[in-house]
């Protein structure tokens, strides 16, 4: 038996999920999960790694099938519960699922698709509980195909095996002092290793509780907050903005009951993208923590995360974790000097088995030596990392100069008004790129003029804007990430 499920065992009258106002014991996880997977397997030995696709909400019912489909010997694939059915058809068609398991909020969505077709489908609701004979899973076998943002070109299915699934889980679990009291809200998304991994494993794992929360709501997060069960939180640097502005807008009295409650939490987690400065000052604010910001991928979960105890530095991502082997990198794959900026690479069973059915992309993304290129550009300042940017997308190439467009970033948000802004690379011809701006603003009657005056007291002169577009919002995908390739088609439209 697979060892995340086999601790189970160790914790089988402790609640393991709050979903949908019920709790469910680790050992209705284990009957239920059991249940599924010998229905999958219809009567078959081992699903001997078929692709089964689930579509369904943050839930007890979701986990469930997450464990049935390991437990059957298939690889699970989850599917974003937000995409369109264009982006559902090519996850099925990319994998060559043999089964989607759908809930019935997704019925309608997905019967275009129930014609002329080999796939099997199954209502997650229709599980009946019956038991029986499960194959072995050798912990090498792949287990999970997590596909990327697809920010740039058509998403690639990420394969991690139950090994990667393990390491990725046993670095955290063990660097965070995860324990069977700690009780986690998750109100991220299901198809991303941030949800999956950080949180619902590294809780199941420790015998803790993990209570979701589908759709976002600052309201009902306080709420949950006040109750006093939980103790962890983990979510992206737009969630912390979001509960911030509307922790804002709270009355006094209960802005201070808030700030009680969060000061006794163990942990705060922020990740995914990169944490603005004024966010992380606020959010010290009103909880008295520090928030621990960490860094991966999804191709290989974390690698580099602040100390749980110990001095964390707003702005850097700390050391690796144990049993991850990280190097920074020149453009030839030689390890740079102390103090001079390159490319994240990382080596661990951590690391992810392979892009789905994409050999080339595979062996583009490793070294000859086995070192995976994250494409993120870092330095070490004493002792502890720091991102600069995305190779291709966070650093900008101008006039010979590396510039990280982060740091523009964080400069920019320090205008009184500016409420959010994302900086790019334009293509010129004569600099090669130039540096462009998109600015939410709290007032409509921000000076472009006044503002380059400003950042000339901030910046160096190489490092200003010369392009600025004012938007509502910023492009985002469901991780809150800003989509900066959109970005660039909307300069080149407005411009």
């Amino acid at each position: 038996m697979l060892k995340l499920i086999e601790r189970a065992n160790n914790f089988k009258d402790r609640i393991a999920i709050k979903s949908d106002k019920l709790s469910y014991s680790y050992q209705t996880l284990l009957n239920k999960s059991e249940s599924i997977a010998v229905e999958l397997l219809a009567g078959k030995r081992d699903l001997n790694e078929q692709r089964v696709t689930f579509l369904v909400d943050p839930s007890f019912q979701y986990v469930s099938i997450q464990w049935g489909i390991w437990r059957s010997g298939g690889i699970a694939v989850p599917l974003c519960v937000n995409h369109p059915l264009e982006s559902i058809k090519y996850v099925l068609a990319d994998t060559d699922a043999s089964i989607l398991i759908y809930s019935k909020e997704y019925k309608d969505l997905i019967k275009p698709l129930i014609v002329n077709t080999n796939i099997r489908f199954i209502k997650a609701e229709s599980f009946s509980n019956i038991f029986g004979l499960l194959p072995e899973v050798d912990i090498l076998r792949r287990a999970m195909i997590v596909y990327t943002s697809g920010t740039t070109g058509l998403p690639k299915g990420v394969v991690s095996t139950h090994k990667n699934i393990e390491a990725q889980i046993t670095g955290l679990t063990s660097l965070w002092e995860w324990n069977e009291n700690d009780y986690i809200l998750n109100v991220l998304p299901m198809h991303h290793v941030h949800g999956i991994i950080n949180v619902l494993c590294c809780a199941l794992w420790s015998g803790a509780c993990c209570e979701f929360l589908p759709k976002f709501n600052p309201s009902e997060i306080f709420r949950l907050f006040k109750k006093q069960e939980i103790n962890v939180f983990m979510a992206v640097p737009t969630i912390y903005f979001k509960l911030i502005a509307y922790w804002n807008n709270l009355p006094k009295l209960e802005k201070g009951e808030i700030s009680s409650v969060l000061k006794k939490f163990r942990l705060m987690v922020s990740g995914s993208a990169a944490l603005p400065l004024s966010v992380h000052e606020q959010w010290e604010n009103i909880s008295h923590h520090i928030l621990l910001e960490r860094y991966g991928m999804t191709e290989m979960g974390m690698a580099i995360s602040n100390p749980y105890k110990g001095k964390r530095k707003p702005g850097f991502i700390g050391q690796p974790l144990e049993g991850v082997s990280i190097r920074i990198v020149n453009e030839n794959n030689v390890p740079v000097k102390l103090d001079e900026p390159g490319e994240i690479q990382a080596k661990g069973d951590n690391v992810f088995n392979e892009y789905w059915n994409k050999p080339e992309a595979t062996k583009e993304a490793f070294t000859s030596d086995g070192w995976f290129k994250t494409g993120d550009i870092a330095i070490i300042n004493n002792g502890s990392y720091k991102i600069l940017g995305r190779n291709s997308i966070d650093i900008i190439k101008s006039g010979g100069y590396k510039i990280s467009a982060l740091e523009i970033e964080e400069v920019l948000r320090q205008h009184s008004d500016i409420k959010d802004c994302a900086v790019i690379g334009l293509p010129d011809e004569e600099w090669g790129e130039i540096i462009g701006a998109s600015l939410v603003s709290n007032t409509k009657d921000l000076s472009i003029d006044n503002l380059g005056n400003w950042l000339k007291e901030k910046l160096p002169r190489y490092k200003i804007p010369r392009k600025f577009i004012l938007q509502e919002d910023l492009p985002r995908n469901i991780m809150g990430k800003v989509t900066k390739s959109e970005l660039i088609k909307l300069f080149k439209t407005v411009l």
